[in-house]
């Protein structure tokens, strides 16, 4: 068997309650794997199908727009979440700004509208000799697979195999940066603190949407001044300086929220205290009374299953998913595609994509075509994706900026990325978030 193209789970208390329903494997690795033996979704006689795995903004659009690009495809949505949440515009939710129904989006409708079939399910392991995903409820066949599982939090930099820390920080100073009940916890601490400094660790680059810690920042700023709360927030930040839209940030953070942010650059942590509530970073050790403790992010989960984590000159991984920068299929296996924040570095020039929802939807688009042309035998041509983000700073009056990010092939082949930054507060831009949220939900969630 081929070790870089079948990646099975380890055995643990999840896969022993399936029971008679699992087979057990072995691997040169040597621990016994334990794998659902029935097969969920028989395949329908003559058809070929594409199964993604992963429900977010990617994963959505990717169902949507390879069934009006191939209708002649099956298509299978595979996600562990029964409601699907948009971590996008949630940082005014955390303030009450925007409301739940605004972020929350049931997964039958757009299912039953658009023709492709959702299952609920976690996904255990992913097997591209075989073309299986194996899931909860059983394995899945494809012809083609998509990757769209966001990222995964690396606590290990910080803590080793030290799970005890790693729970204590994912417990009590989660960072709500994936769609689950964090969003809930740190909406609850952020509205019932009393007072007292409140740190923030930023991931180094790549993390997922480079601006929006910098926006959670601002909007708890506003949250505390509005409500005569004695806060301090500490944006601990791996950078030299704020980016993006860094004269934005550095302009509202000293003209709104005087004496209340504080933005320390160079900030790298060595060393996390969640006992002890102590930061130990390069620019000297902070300690605090609640905070966000934002690990370094890699790629998802299921990307480390299917084997597709790129590695370094010297054989380290890098975290995330290496793909064609143009097709985003796996170089080793053209019908397998990985798009959004898991996608690895595109270019020399600038390296990633920004690891956001516009970019997630732009790419799976891309890919819906890539796989619609692969089915029909005709070979790929790529589509040229962009990037928009708006921020909100201020809540009153109601004050945004925003970044944009153009791409181009330039002569040598290469990507290239040009960025504009808004760094001025106009309340116009924030009408333009609205819509631009709700527009994106239409085309996907709908």
């Amino acid at each position: 068997m081929n070790e870089s193209k079948r990646t099975l789970i380890r055995a643990g208390a999840g896969a022993l309650a399936l029971g008679a329903t699992a087979a057990v494997a072995q691997t040169a690795a040597g621990p016994l794997l334990h794998l659902p033996a029935a097969e969920l979704m028989p395949r329908a006689k003559g058809k070929r199908r594409v199964v993604i795995c992963g429900g977010g903004w990617g994963g959505m659009t990717a169902a949507r727009y390879v069934r009006e690009a191939a209708p002649d495809l099956e298509v299978v949505l595979l996600e562990r979440n029964p409601i699907f949440w948009s971590c996008p515009m949630s940082n005014k939710w955390l303030i009450d700004e925007i409301e739940t129904s605004f972020l929350m989006h049931d997964y039958l409708t757009p299912a039953r509208r658009h023709g492709y079939t959702f299952v609920q399910t976690e996904i255990t392991g992913i097997d591209r000799e075989a073309r299986t995903v194996h899931t909860s409820k059983g394995r899945v066949g494809y012809d083609w697979l998509i990757l769209s599982g966001g990222i995964r939090y690396g606590f290990e930099a910080w803590f080793g195999n030290d799970r005890q820390a790693i729970e204590r920080t994912r417990t009590d100073f989660a960072s709500a940066y994936v769609a689950s009940a964090e969003h809930m916890s740190v909406k609850k601490r952020i509205q019932e603190f009393k007072g007292g400094t409140f740190v923030m660790t930023l991931p180094p680059p790549p993390h997922r949407c480079p601006p929006s810690p910098y926006e959670r920042a601002a909007l708890m700023a506003w949250w505390f001044k509005s409500r005569k709360v004695p806060a301090k927030i500490v944006i601990l930040d791996p950078k030299p300086r704020i980016a993006p839209i860094s004269i934005g940030f550095r302009d509202a953070y000293a003209e709104l929220y005087p004496g209340i942010v504080e933005h320390v650059p160079n900030a790298t942590v060595r060393e996390v205290d969640p006992f002890n509530k102590v930061v130990k970073t390069a620019a000297g050790d902070f300690r605090f009374d609640d905070a966000i403790l934002m690990s370094p992010h890699q790629a998802a989960d299921i990307v480390w299953k299917a084997g597709l984590v790129g590695r370094t000159a010297d054989g380290k991984p890098t975290g995330w998913a290496d793909v064609h920068p143009l097709f985003y299929n796996a170089k080793d296996d053209p019908q397998v595609f990985v798009i959004g924040d898991s996608v690895g570095a595109v270019s020399p020039k600038f390296g990633h994509y920004p690891k956001s929802g516009h970019v997630a939807n732009r790419m799976a688009k891309s890919v819906a075509r890539h796989i619609a042309q692969q089915a029909r035998g005709e070979p790929l041509t790529p589509v040229i994706i962009d990037n928009l983000c708006y921020m909100l700073v201020n809540n009153e009056p109601k004050e945004a900026i925003s970044v944009q990010f153009d791409y181009r092939i330039g002569d040598d082949g290469i990507l290239e990325q040009r960025q504009i930054d808004y760094n001025d507060r106009d309340p116009k831009l924030w009408a333009e978030d609205l819509r631009w949220a709700s527009l994106m939900y239409q085309d996907f969630a709908r």
